[in-house]
């Protein structure tokens, strides 16, 4: 059985007084890591799914949080994995 998995790193650009606010509830999306917060509301945020659609999904969800100025996609790698069967010898 063959599985997607999908990693993009974004750039978030915030409201400064809203960041860790943001961060926060970045933090809670399935898949979603914050890994800084600059003062000036910039985030650096990676996002994990098993599809391209859940990415995309999570990065609508973090454009329509209030605060949210801009985001900005810097990488993004899907890959197949193969999952061994459970009948498989």
């Amino acid at each position: 059985m063959t599985q997607e998995y999908h990693v993009t790193s974004l750039v978030v650009h915030a409201a400064p007084s809203q960041a860790n606010a943001i961060g926060a509830t970045i933090a809670a999306l399935p898949g979603a890591e914050v890994h800084a917060i600059n003062p000036q509301g910039k985030l650096v945020i990676t996002l994990e799914g098993s599809s391209q659609r859940a990415i995309l999904d999570n990065v609508e969800t973090i454009n329509a949080l209030n605060g949210v100025l801009s985001s900005s996609l810097i990488y993004h790698q899907s890959e197949l994995e193969q999952q061994e069967s459970e009948e498989t010898p």
